[in-house]
């Protein structure tokens, strides 16, 4: 068993390798070109938006709540009853999906005001973000549904294209960036239609293998479905949970905007590198942990089930505390090496530096948690994620009223 979870992890740990690379040369890039002024910083909150509502709902509640029903249906079903729930999720996903973009797309002054209050300060900063969110918005509805087909893929035990779809994003942004962008008089605009055009990549790359697991059926819209209900009603609580997260980033954010300007772009960049880390092994177990622990609770099988959970949080201790230590103490030549080049100052560098350094704490506690979850989301309990959740947010808001604002810094 430990055998075969190493196997699929080391593929999903080389392709998220391989996403993470490519993600890091797109940030080089940006960084280069483009520093961490005003730009940057409009740009990155457009950006992060769309981001905190796919971590929210589809890499979020949605894929905690897909997976496991999906893996119990390819165990206890047909597989035309897999392919009717597979067409019925992406129907009705894919309508309410287009009905949050569009309001996105038009709230898009009111949401970059709750996002980055900050931004009003200085002139054109808000309106730029602004125009830029018009075009990154969309962005959620196809990395929804990407999200979607790389659920189904996993619960078949496909990793590989899934895990790919993060190196085409990476590759269409750094495309716009250095082919459009710098020759372009609107910068801002090109690197938000290149996250639109990306998005679209995503979801096309994974069409084909889906086709392959003859589960590529027409979209439906059945929100009284069994399958669909189930899903539903396990997203609720999943969203809550999912939201305890991401409200500590957008709280992050909104007092960021407060702060000088590059302190949104310091703060993403040593993001940038610690998520590094988290991606290509922890995150990468949990992808695969999960589909598995669903299949042998679905069986009944609590041992193997209990195994795998052990087995996966050791791993986890041995390989990333070592990681967190050398993210500590390694913070500033990694940053400077990365990213110390044209128009990233010295400053931006040791700004970015100390932000690293206060993220690498973090490494052994996200690690484990992505290890964790999976045991609760498996078998279909998402309201204990969402009580641990809600101690963490209130902790983190804590910190930040109390010691950051006061400090402005």
């Amino acid at each position: 068993m430990s055998g075969a979870i190493f196997k699929s992890t080391s593929v999903v740990g080389l392709t998220t390798l391989l996403s993470r690379v490519t993600g890091l040369l797109r940030d080089m890039v940006y960084s280069q070109a483009f520093g961490a002024g005003t730009l940057m910083d409009a740009f990155l909150v457009a950006f992060k938006i769309p981001n905190f509502l796919r971590r929210l709902f589809a890499e979020g509640a949605f894929s905690q709540s897909f997976v496991p029903v999906i893996s119990e249906y390819k165990v206890r079903r047909e597989h035309a009853e897999v392919r009717e729930l597979v067409g019925g999720v992406v129907g009705t996903l894919g309508a309410v999906l287009f009905v949050v973009t569009l309001v996105g797309v038009l709230a898009a002054p009111i949401i970059i005001l709750l996002f980055a209050p900050g931004f009003t300060q200085e002139a054109g900063k808000y309106e730029l973000a602004v125009d830029m969110l018009r075009w990154t918005f969309p962005y959620l509805f196809f990395i929804s549904l990407t999200a979607l087909f790389s659920g189904v893929l996993n619960s078949y035990g496909r990793f590989a294209v899934p895990a790919f779809t993060q190196v085409v994003m990476n590759l269409v942004m750094i495309l716009f960036a250095i082919g459009i962008a710098t020759h372009s008089d609107s910068p801002g605009i090109v690197l938000a239609i290149g996250v639109f055009v990306a998005g679209v990549a995503q979801v096309l790359i994974q069409l084909p293998s889906v086709a392959k697991l003859g589960l590529l059926s027409r979209p439906r819209w059945q929100p009284a479905a069994e399958g669909v209900q189930r899903i539903g009603k396990l997203m609720i609580p999943g969203i809550i949970g999912s939201s305890m997260a991401q409200v500590s980033l957008l709280l992050d954010t909104l007092i960021a905007s407060f702060l000088v300007t590059g302190s949104i772009a310091w703060l993403y960049y040593a993001d940038r590198l610690m998520e590094f880390a988290l991606g290509v092994f922890s995150i990468a177990l949990a992808t695969v942990i999960l589909p598995r622990l669903s299949s042998q609770h679905s069986a009944g099988d609590t041992e193997r089930f209990s195994a795998t959970l052990d087995w996966s949080l050791r791993l986890v201790i041995v390989v990333v505390v070592p990681a967190a230590v050398g993210l500590l103490v390694l913070a500033g030549p990694i940053t400077a090496t990365i990213f110390g080049y044209g128009e990233f100052s010295a400053r931006d560098v040791q700004m970015t530096q100390y932000g690293l350094m206060a993220y690498s704490w973090g490494l052994i506690g996200f690690s484990l948690v992505k290890v964790l979850a999976p045991g609760y989301f498996a078998r279909q309990d998402t309201k204990t994620p969402v009580r641990v959740g809600l101690i963490a947010l209130a902790v983190n808001m804590g910190l930040n009223v109390g010691v950051v604002l006061p400090a402005h810094y």
